[in-house]
């Protein structure tokens, strides 16, 4: 849970060495908008941007709430970078290119990752 919310804990974030976390459960019980937050305090803490990878039909549909009290600076917001994909092939082709980034993110988070494979689709 620290990883989510910031400012519970005085000790340095454990985020450099966070590797790959999966947040799973059953659909509408707040995923996205707990990624959202995680997004907030990744870019905050790290002073570095964030990559937000999400379906726009779906996030315009149904957009993350964020925690009562939580007022992020624009400074903040505007290090989190939202990159519409749409499709398994999109997520192949961003990440095929990452290497080639001059900057890499502090973290990238992909909302509802399998909503982007579907079972017709080969998995890589």
């Amino acid at each position: 849970a620290e990883r989510f919310f910031s400012g519970t804990s005085t000790a340095a974030p454990p985020f450099d060495d966070a590797g790959i976390i999966l947040l799973s459960g059953p659909p509408c019980c707040g995923k996205t908008s707990l990624l959202f937050q995680f997004a907030i305090n990744r870019a905050a803490e790290s002073g570095r941007h964030v990559v937000f990878i999400c379906s726009k039909g779906r996030l315009e549909n149904s957009p993350p709430f964020l925690s009562q009290g939580v007022e992020p600076s624009l400074s903040v917001l505007q290090r989190i970078q939202i990159k519409y994909i749409e499709d398994d092939e999109g997520i192949r082709k961003y990440f095929a290119a990452f290497h080639l980034l001059d900057d890499f993110p502090a973290a990238v988070i992909v909302d509802d990752f399998t909503g982007f494979f579907s079972e017709r689709s080969p998995l890589l």
